[in-house]
């Protein structure tokens, strides 16, 4: 089988697509109910009250820390509470034109050298949006998403 790293920067071996090459993911997310501007204050109060490591328990639902957000972007930064990796948080967000908003959200891992993740980088943002208690659909894939349906977002 040949292995190759396509245009969209995923590795695929013959025709299995195994995700991005470096740990990362890339999803869309819907809100349906709610502005924009409510969504990133919704996500700055999940990362605040998801902060320091005190409450991680035997999960890595902490070390969140909110490094700006507006109405348009929010970013942050996931640090797991054993050996302290950091994984970088994006959202950008836009109008729905239905009173909602729609946000590209994007993990990436700070470790150059990350490959796979054990779906990390998804969790990363599925449990900081699940903290928000707001309603909201995920557009997500292997193939955008280190490791996605592997994901153990109870453990990660």
């Amino acid at each position: 089988l040949a292995l190759t790293a396509v245009a969209s920067q995923a590795f695929k071996i013959g025709s299995y697509d195994l995700g991005p090459l470096h740990a990362s993911c890339k999803m869309t997310v819907t809100f349906d109910s709610d502005v924009c501007k409510d969504v990133s204050d919704a996500l700055a109060d999940a990362a605040n009250d998801l902060s320091g490591f005190d409450s991680c328990g035997s999960g890595e639902k902490c070390g969140y820390t909110v490094s700006d957000h507006s109405e348009t972007d929010w970013s942050g930064i996931h640090e797991t509470p054993s050996k302290h990796y950091k994984d970088d948080l994006t959202f950008s967000f836009s109008d729905t034109g239905s009173g909602g908003c729609e946000a590209e959200a994007y993990s990436t891992s700070e470790t150059w050298y990350a490959v796979l993740d054990s779906g990390t980088n998804y969790c990363n943002l599925h449990n900081l949006i699940e903290h928000t208690g707001l309603s909201y659909s995920e557009d997500v894939s292997d193939s955008d998403c280190t490791q996605y349906s592997s994901a153990d977002c109870e453990k990660y």
